[in-house]
């Protein structure tokens, strides 16, 4: 099993900048490459942002904000790393460019790590000669905060290599989930798409106001989906006979319930009433303040006296 010491990070926007704060936190050497020429400026400054918070999680007891190093090229920034993550933007001629300028340069155990929540594991491969040692991982946006990182692999990666790249990510405070049939969007952006298809209907059909569905949420399953999610809720929720009760019990009414859902898309109309409604359920709160509250509240989640569930 690979030793971690030092990781790089390619593409360094908000995720990117993220994962780097993060990996300091842990303990890890981190060189950064992003060709922005205020690249140096804009990620120090996210990470004296995200320091007090990766604090307050407790994870930043190994960690030193100063252990990061910038490069002018890809190349150099992954040659000592042995894992690298990459965040570059999601379009294939510029992954895979990215993937054949690092390439000859990684060391024979790196691991390389893409962030894209988008495109096919399989589409990325093809920038590759060997792309052995190449997987998705793909986090919840911001990664120094939300645990949740979605892995997948396939015939074409190494044996052992999933396993390595879910020690790494459980070294720097993550919980691994495996993709194990390609998709687009993964898992966890799917289900977020089927909440927000329904949430977008519910509004566009007049039956509440984007306010009113946001709250529907946060004071109702919201609450109860941050503590497990909605199979073993739902086992639960039928007392003794536990999911297979609820099914032979509800079955009926969630299947009407289905029935009557309706497929939406989001043009130019749909999207100006919701941000219409958005506006209105965000008052005179700019977004870096309602930022700044979410990220609070996901910090005392965090901090609660629950364990979080592996």
């Amino acid at each position: 099993m690979t030793t971690f010491e030092r990781a790089a990070v390619l593409g360094a926007g908000v995720i990117g900048a993220s994962w780097t704060a993060l990996f300091l936190a842990a303990g890890l050497e981190v060189d950064v490459y992003d060709p922005a020429p205020n690249a140096e400026e804009s990620v120090r400054a996210y990470i004296a942002n995200a320091w007090p918070t990766l604090d307050a999680l407790g994870l930043t007891a190994n960690g030193n904000p100063d252990r990061v190093n910038f490069h002018a090229t890809a190349a150099e920034a992954v040659k000592a790393a042995q894992f690298i993550q990459e965040n570059v933007p999601e379009r294939l001629p510029i992954k895979h460019a990215l993937f054949a300028e690092i390439e000859p340069h990684l060391l024979p155990n790196a691991i390389v790590a893409s962030s894209a929540s988008g495109l096919m594991v399989s589409e990325m491969q093809d920038g590759w000669q060997n792309p052995s040692r190449f997987i998705l991982g793909h986090p919840f946006n911001p990664p120094h905060l939300i645990p949740l990182v979605e892995l997948l692999a396939n015939e074409k990666t190494a044996a052992g290599v999933l396993e390595e790249a879910e020690a790494f990510y459980s070294m720097v405070g993550k919980v691994t989930v495996r993709v194990q049939k390609e998709v687009p969007a993964h898992i966890a952006n799917r289900l977020q798409a089927a909440v927000w298809r329904e949430a977008i209907s519910l509004v566009t059909n007049g039956v509440a106001s984007v306010e009113d569905v946001d709250k529907a949420m946060w004071a109702g399953p919201g609450l109860r989906w941050a503590a497990m999610g909605p199979h073993m809720l739902f086992h639960l929720g039928a007392g003794a006979g536990g999911l297979e009760e609820f099914c032979n019990r509800y079955s009926p009414s969630f299947h009407r319930w289905w029935d009557s859902l309706e497929d939406v898309r989001i043009t130019p109309d749909v999207a100006a009433q919701l941000f219409a409604g958005i506006q209105a359920e965000a008052g005179e709160q700019d977004v870096a303040t309602i930022a700044a509250q979410r990220d609070e509240m996901i910090v005392n989640m965090l901090k609660g006296t629950m364990p979080l569930r592996k």
